[in-house]
């Protein structure tokens, strides 16, 4: 009884923390969009993003959000993987994690100096003859500078869940006769499945809300929902439109989790049988 007790009194600052920080904020932004730009409580916000303009919008950030993460984890999983092959695999984890500490905003700042027309990427073109290029402000840019900057998030639970593997099944596998192709999709890759579903998690979900990268470096070119959000919010001042995006963008989240949830009961977890 003392126990259940001290149990429910530890739950407090949790319990309280859900409500302020993650109830709240969904039950006002659920509320702000049954309103329209004149305050008039409606429906009307929701049938405009049923609109072409505004599936459109989504359509165009579903898949950019897509090649974000199919890049990320086509660079991040080779990249795990040599990782735990390597003699200081921790230390090489943690150089490759330390530029994520860097603030986004210096790191997008950078890469605007690197692929801008006086850029060292524009002067060894000069240099090799190729002439002056475009780079910043297309979709090349913006795809490179993202997955740039998620590739930590996509390598760490890849590398977590490669390093965890029960290695005898590998050479069981071997053993068998097994190629190293299907060694990688019979053995290696189902095992670490688990972690490329949590990295798809941790860059495509914030891949859709993206914003301040498309303005910098995409030139407002590319329109993701979060952009959607912040030009509601900030310029044409309808919060009622800007809600009702929020409110479909916290939908399609839930989706996401839903779809890469990890499901390891009576599954192999690390060559056993939980």
């Amino acid at each position: 009884m003392q126990n259940n007790t001290n149990r429910s009194f530890y739950l407090v600052p949790y319990i309280g923390w859900m409500l302020l920080f993650v109830i709240a904020p969904i039950v006002l932004v659920v509320y702000f969009s049954l309103f329209d730009l004149h305050g008039n409580f409606s429906f009307v916000n929701y049938q405009n993003f049923f609109t072409s303009v505004y599936l459109k919008m989504t359509l165009s950030s579903f898949w950019y959000a897509f090649l974000i993460t199919a890049f990320t984890l086509v660079i991040a999983y080779p990249t795990a993987y040599w990782l735990t092959k390597t003699k200081h695999k921790q230390l090489w984890l943690l150089l490759i994690i330390i530029p994520s500490w860097i603030n986004l905003l210096l790191k997008t700042y950078a890469f605007i100096g690197i692929f801008g027309v006086i850029g060292p990427i524009n002067q060894l073109f000069d240099t090799l003859g190729i002439g002056t290029k475009q780079i910043l402000y297309t979709d090349f840019s913006f795809i490179f500078v993202s997955v740039y900057i998620f590739i930590p998030f996509m390598i760490l639970p890849i590398f977590n869940s490669l390093d965890k593997m029960n290695h005898s099944l590998i050479d069981a596998a071997r053993d068998l006769g097994s190629s190293t192709w299907t060694t990688f999709t019979k053995v290696i890759f189902p095992l670490t499945i688990n972690g490329v579903k949590s990295g798809i998690q941790a860059v495509f979900i914030p891949s859709l809300s993206l914003f301040m990268i498309t303005r910098l470096i995409a030139g407002n070119k590319v329109i993701t929902l979060g952009t959607a959000i912040e030009q509601q919010f900030l310029v044409t001042q309808n919060w009622g439109m800007g809600s009702t995006i929020a409110v479909f963008l916290i939908l399609f989240m839930v989706i996401i989790m839903i779809l890469t949830g990890q499901k390891e009961k009576g599954a192999l977890s690390n060559g056993q049988i939980k």
